[in-house]
């Protein structure tokens, strides 16, 4: 009997909490379409900044260019491959398709 008392007493703590949180969440505007109107009533398009890109080409450029830097300690390699992939990557994911789809 204690042990349900003490459930019981428990759920009816957490339970508002739960309540509060999910209304809050489903409240908030949500812009996870690629394309919406404007103030102007225009068609507007979500386009890609090259975050992604920029993050994966300076990755995989790090590491070949730290295979292809085999004398000394590779750091030169790493860090001229990691910056010339950042740039590569960067541009590659923002030259992409213009239009809305």
């Amino acid at each position: 009997m204690r042990n349900l008392m003490l459930a019981l007493g428990a759920t009816t703590m957490v339970l508002p909490t739960l309540i509060a949180t999910t209304h809050d969440a489903d409240a908030r505007k949500r812009y996870s379409y690629r394309e919406w109107r404007g103030n102007d009533g225009r068609l507007r398009c979500r386009k890609p900044n090259g975050t992604t890109g920029l993050v994966v080409g300076g990755v995989a450029g790090a590491l070949v260019g730290r295979t292809i830097d085999t004398r000394g300690d590779r750091t030169l390699g790493t860090v001229l491959g990691g910056v010339g992939g950042a740039l590569a990557g960067r541009e590659i994911e923002r030259s992409g398709d213009r239009r809305c789809r």
